[in-house]
């Protein structure tokens, strides 16, 4: 019995969470019901309190707001205390001032280096807004760092292991996703073994991520091994604020302070082609090599800190102990909703579109785009640069998928070039723009990303890595189907009707 018990812990947790969110629902549309039937004036003065909402709302920067707009107006005493309960900004609130405060010291931590990023001014004047953008966020510029771009999730998994084989310190992991098989495994071995050596290994993981793994026994073997692992924003806590919403979609791993990877893959076999679920998974990551992974090393710090109120933790004894002489630069940075309405995640996506000149290319396995977002792409394709965005043919989630197409027709309309990938599913986040720039992380071109989750990124200038993206790019192209609009206007009546639906709502899926 507590075998059966241990192994579906997490499904039983995520369905008793599901079950308190779609009660909550309930019991919203029930009371205006009832306040319809028996309380007249009540109702009133609630629509009234509705109208003065959609007013706020419709004036108010976030764009993704205009779906409470569609909620309140169709459902108007119901949707105002759905509203209520889940759609109220909480940047006042303590949970997220906490993340600023955090973020406040970090940035006096990590200094700007003038020097470098008026370097970068010179040579590229065009760009240098992008980067300028992320300083004033409080991330620096760095150079001697050395960046290498990995086109399949198997290739920057592979790399990554070998690293933490040749750990000496510490080992500083941080992911979305992790499941049980051949990629787990091999890790969980090496950090199990380097505990042994006196290396410190921390692991920090999302809950809903992890809800299948992150059982009793999985705690209690993490344990056992000397590993010290902490689960991110537990699903069953704040679940009447919607705090669970609120996912860590980070991955980083940092070695010894030296080694940083990021990227768009999890701990997981897919990522790796080891299982297929949706035919070929095409991933991207970035490895860093010197000084630029001292921020990386930050953002993993930060985010445990968050996890745990009173630890104490010197960030200055995990510094880079390495000299690298790299030509280029390196600037990571990262976002999440306690940075809202002016996430840096999506400010610096909007920046690399606006400043592009000649290309704009983008994978993404998530077009869910804001009119702010659309409306950049848009003009970047009439103003004549070559926009050329890659979405997956082979879908995971299919309510996604359909709000990925309902957006075709404007972007094509404007001249931007849509490419499905039809191999399998690809998972990578990346933009490149005009041989110059380019942004590898774990972002996706969706509300999630932008608004509600934890993300984090690399951007990069004057470095063959670049060029090796958009290598990667232009060869996936070619195992693409190319939409068009006359496809894009045959497909089915019901399917339209379904994209428009979803589309209203998609800051919501």
């Amino acid at each position: 019995m507590g075998i059966i018990k241990s192994k579906y812990y997490g499904i039983i947790r995520g369905f008793i969470v599901g079950i308190a969110f779609f009660l909550q629902i309930g019991i919203m549309v029930f009371l205006s019901m009832y306040l319809i039937q028996f309380a007249t004036e009540v109702y009133f003065v609630l629509e009234l309190i509705s109208i003065v909402i959609v007013f706020e709302l419709v004036n108010n920067a976030e764009s993704y707001k205009m779906s409470w707009i569609i909620i309140i107006l169709v459902l108007p005493v119901a949707g105002l205390f759905l509203f209520a309960m889940w759609g109220r900004s909480r940047k006042n609130s303590g949970y997220f001032r906490r993340f600023r405060e955090i973020d406040a010291k970090r940035t006096r931590r990590l200094m700007n280096d003038d020097a470098v990023a008026e370097d970068l001014e010179i040579e590229h004047p065009n760009k240098v807004q992008i980067s300028r953008y992320l300083r004033k966020e409080g991330f620096p510029i760095y150079k001697n760092t050395e960046a290498v771009y990995y086109e399949v999730g198997e290739k920057v998994l592979t790399a990554m292991i070998a690293d933490m084989k040749n750990a000496k310190k510490f080992i500083f992991m941080e992911y979305f996703i992790v499941s049980e098989g051949r990629i787990w495994d091999e890790i969980l071995d090496i950090l199990t073994q380097k505990v042994k050596e006196g290396v410190e290994v921390k692991l920090l993981f999302d809950d809903f991520g992890t809800l299948k793994i992150n059982t009793h026994a999985f705690r209690t073997d993490m344990k056992m091994r000397g590993l010290d692992m902490c689960i991110f924003n537990p699903i069953h806590k704040g679940v009447v604020r919607m705090l669970f919403n609120y996912r860590n979609h980070q991955k980083i791993t940092v070695i010894d302070g030296n080694i940083a990877y990021t990227g768009g893959f999890n701990l997981a076999d897919e990522y790796a082609n080891y299982i297929q679920r949706f035919g070929h998974w095409k991933d991207s990551g970035m490895r860093l090599y010197g000084e630029g992974v001292y921020s990386f090393t930050c953002f993993f710090l930060d985010m445990w800190r968050i996890s745990h109120k009173n630890v104490q933790i010197n960030d200055e004894a995990y510094k880079p102990g390495v000299s690298v002489q790299e030509e280029g630069y390196v600037q990571p940075f990262m976002g999440g909703p306690h940075r809202n309405p002016h996430n840096p995640t999506e400010g610096a996506y909007t920046r690399m579109i606006n400043k592009a000149r000649d290309y704009i290319y983008i994978t993404t396995p998530y077009l869910v785009l804001d009119q702010k977002m659309l409306e950049d792409l848009t003009s970047a394709a009439e103003s004549g640069v070559d926009v050329r965005i890659i979405v997956p043919k082979v879908y995971d989630k299919w309510y996604v998928y359909m709000v990925n197409v309902s957006n075709y027709g404007m972007l094509m309309n404007a001249g931007v070039q849509i490419y499905e990938y039809t191999p399998g599913f690809i998972h990578a986040k990346n933009v490149i723009v005009d041989d110059e720039c380019a942004i590898c992380g774990t972002i996706n071109t969706d509300y999630r990303s932008f608004y509600l989750h934890y993300e984090c990124g690399v951007f990069i200038s004057e470095m063959e890595a670049v060029q090796n993206m958009k290598d990667d790019f232009l060869r996936t192209i070619e195992q693409c189907d190319a939409m068009d609009m006359i496809r894009w206007s045959k497909r089915p009546i019901g399917n339209k009707l379904i994209q428009g639906m979803l589309r209203v709502i998609s800051p919501l899926l």
